[in-house]
């Protein structure tokens, strides 16, 4: 059972592809769980891009593109 520990704290990058189903089983989908991670991925996001000593353009700049890919995905349906 250690194991299956350790493999709830695995990060998905260091997941094996055996072991991926797994480790999905073992993730938090409710309203939650989703809404828990979205602020874990927004602070690391925040951390590493926005709150820095010496910024650039570098995290505006995604910020920008992403909303740029997103509206032409809402205006176009067909894409």
């Amino acid at each position: 059972l250690p194991a299956a520990v350790l493999l709830k704290d695995t990060k998905l990058m260091d997941v094996k592809l055996g072991q991926l189903g797994s480790w999905l089983a073992m993730r938090d989908f409710t309203p939650g769980g989703i809404m828990g991670a979205m602020q874990r991925g927004y602070n690391r996001y925040y951390n590493k891009y926005i709150n820095v000593r010496k910024g650039g353009l570098g995290g505006i700049s995604m910020v920008l593109a992403g909303y740029v890919v997103l509206s032409y995905m809402w205006s176009y349906s067909h894409v």
